[in-house]
């Protein structure tokens, strides 16, 4: 007879993991079933509360990479990102969400800032998201939404030209622009 472990048990393993309070073999469980609903979602002034990463990564010569994912629906590449709940900081959201829709993990840097923008879906909702450079420590072969999205990694120009939305583009302007400025910083010393 074999193991069922339920929805809310897995997702409650990989809590206790990603806070590093730990049960016996959990240390690198990585959860393969997103978090559904809007329950837990956070709102502001009426508008919904999404958090996301810049998956980033250089390659041998410097050059820096981004990680794209395609949407759902498989038509448009963007950056992961998703709803901030209440049962968890910005930061591990974005760890969260990129995990899920990636299938990565790394460091969560300095936020890089905040975006308003209009749903896509929802004519007269606007979201606020907010994203995060996570330089990739571990790309995983296995995660949560691997059968319904790609991942590609890009340089940092194709990025840009291929994402849609202006938000993101803005996003990754203010990253490249960070990694600049602590490359100059670099060579100074």
């Amino acid at each position: 007879m074999g193991l069922f472990l339920s929805r809310n048990v897995v997702s409650f393993l990989v809590y206790l993991s990603s806070r590093k309070i730990g049960l016996a073999g959990t240390e690198d469980m990585a959860c393969l079933i997103s978090r559904t609903g809007r329950h837990l979602q956070r709102y502001d002034k009426g508008c919904r509360q999404v958090v996301g990463c810049i998956p980033y990564r250089y390659r041998n010569g410097g050059e820096l990479e981004i990680l794209l994912i395609s949407s759902q629906k498989g038509k448009a590449m963007m950056l992961p990102k998703g709803g901030w709940e209440t049962d968890e900081s910005m930061e591990e959201a974005a760890l969260r969400e990129t995990m899920e829709e990636a299938g990565v993990k790394g460091k969560v840097e300095k936020m890089l800032g905040k975006w308003r923008y209009q749903s896509k879906s929802q004519a007269r909702t606007y979201h606020v998201s907010y994203m995060f450079p996570m330089l990739v420590k571990e790309q995983l072969e296995f995660w949560p939404e691997k059968t319904v999205r790609q991942r590609r990694w890009v340089s940092a120009q194709e990025a840009k030209d291929i994402c849609q939305q202006w938000w993101m583009k803005d996003a990754l302007d203010v990253l490249i622009s960070r990694v600049m400025q602590e490359q100059k910083k670099g060579d100074e010393l």
